[in-house]
This record gives C-alpha cells, sequence and structure tokens, in this order.
C-alpha cells in the first residue's frame, strides 16, 4: 500500500489491486471521493474530481511517486 497526503488530499493505492490501475482519493479529514484511472486521469466512480486532484496526481507521476 502506498499512501500520499499532499495539498489538503490523501491518495491510496495498493500493489495488486484490479486492473485498471488507478488511485484512491480522499479529504485529510477522511472523507472518501472516489478513484481515479492514472492512465487517463478519469474517475472510476459517481464523481467529477477537482483539477487539483488531477493536477497532483500529475505531480506525483512527474516526482516519480506513483
Amino acid at each position: 500500500m502506498g499512501k500520499i497526503r499532499r495539498g489538503g488530499y490523501v491518495f491510496e493505492w495498493w500493489i495488486g489491486d484490479h486492473d485498471p490501475r488507478h488511485i484512491h482519493v480522499s479529504k485529510a479529514d477522511g472523507r472518501i471521493l472516489g478513484r481515479i484511472v492514472l492512465s487517463t486521469k478519469l474517475p472510476m466512480d459517481a464523481w467529477n474530481p477537482p483539477r487539483k486532484v488531477v493536477e497532483i496526481i500529475e505531480e506525483l507521476e512527474k516526482e516519480g511517486r506513483l
């Protein structure tokens, strides 16, 4: 499992989790928002991720953390 806190959000993932490769997103207060497919940056669940969440995921990928 990996977990990163950034920008008021918590990003979590599990090695060996089901396809497609995705990340779970929660607010810092623990409220679950949904999941995002990493290859497309589109939600897996019925939610519309804020642009800030997508930008943070892109930053984490550039840093090699995802």
